[in-house]
């Protein structure tokens, strides 16, 4: 029986259409018109630990951020790794350019999830806790990107960029946290409407960490790109909460993203992530290139 087919049955519903939604990585996520007309939302997490994961964080969640409702669980079987049934929010992902009115918005929601003190329930929980080996938690992300990173790009880059990780690696903060962190904050996963944020979502990475690394990919997709965002994004953060100073940790992080990034693209496939692997590819180049002179 067809995968799909088998979680609408085990939900139940009755299906007036189905669209799939693309730009999402590490689940197959469907939107299903139901003969109601209600929509929801199918998602199928590529590992029954993701889909765990997300189970818990959404639970936890719901009544701090806005965040999707989840109308039905199922644990799956042989076939599939199971499925979450989850309400629609009125906006849409991030596509256009974001100004200063909705930088500060967003940084007033990223904060809001990075002020979520963690209890002794989420500790127990399946929400991985690596705050406490921060340093060795970023070592050992680094290091199992690289055997892939190894096999597309030049020797010489890659040994500069190993010697330039561990050289500032040793240079960082002490550790903002502990923290519940997205660790995919990027506009694809804040929803807006009338240029405003009314949801986040995919919390299938979500780890108790340090909130440092989650400010690397609105760097990149928003600050690097409209002049003026940070610093709206600044002050809504710090409407909620005190934000370390950024530009001691974003160069690092930016780095280490681009360098991640790279051996995602070799993990997932070359050919089909050509257009990223060349942006990073020449973000890590242009980076080493003016770091080192």
């Amino acid at each position: 029986m067809d995968l799909l087919q088998q979680v609408i049955d085990k939900f139940k519903l009755n299906v007036l259409a189905v669209d799939n939604v693309p730009q999402s990585f590490s689940s197959t996520v469907y939107k299903i018109r139901l003969i109601n007309h209600r929509t929801v939302y199918i998602k199928i997490p590529y590992s029954q630990a993701k889909l765990e994961l997300e189970y818990t964080v959404l639970k936890r969640l719901r009544n701090e951020l806005p965040v999707p409702e989840m109308l039905d669980y199922w644990e799956g079987n042989e076939e599939v790794t199971g499925a979450l049934l989850l309400s629609a929010i009125n906006g849409a992902p991030i596509t256009e350019k974001v100004d200063i009115a909705l930088a500060y918005d967003i940084g007033v929601h990223h904060a809001m999830l990075h002020a979520i003190i963690p209890n002794e329930q989420d500790f127990k929980s399946s929400v991985s806790n690596v705050y406490g080996q921060w340093t060795a938690f970023i070592k050992r992300l680094f290091y199992s990107f690289a055997e892939d990173v190894k096999e597309v790009i030049d020797p010489r880059l890659y040994e500069q960029s190993l010697k330039h990780f561990e050289h500032q690696l040793n240079l960082l903060p002490s550790p903002d946290g502990p923290s519940f962190i997205h660790m995919d904050f990027r506009p694809g996963n804040i929803l807006v409407h009338e240029n405003q944020v009314v949801g986040i979502i995919d919390f299938e990475s979500v780890r108790i960490g340090a909130v440092e690394m989650d400010f690397t990919k609105i760097n990149r997709d928003i600050f690097m790109k409209y002049p003026g965002t940070r610093e709206a994004y600044q002050k809504g953060y710090e409407s909620i909460r005190p934000l370390i100073d950024l530009q001691e940790v974003l160069p690092f992080y930016r780095f280490t993203d681009a360098f991640n990034s790279i051996g995602w693209c070799k993990r997932r496939g070359i050919e089909k992530h050509q257009a990223f692997l060349q942006e990073n590819l020449a973000y890590l180049n242009d980076f080493l290139r003016t770091s080192d002179s």
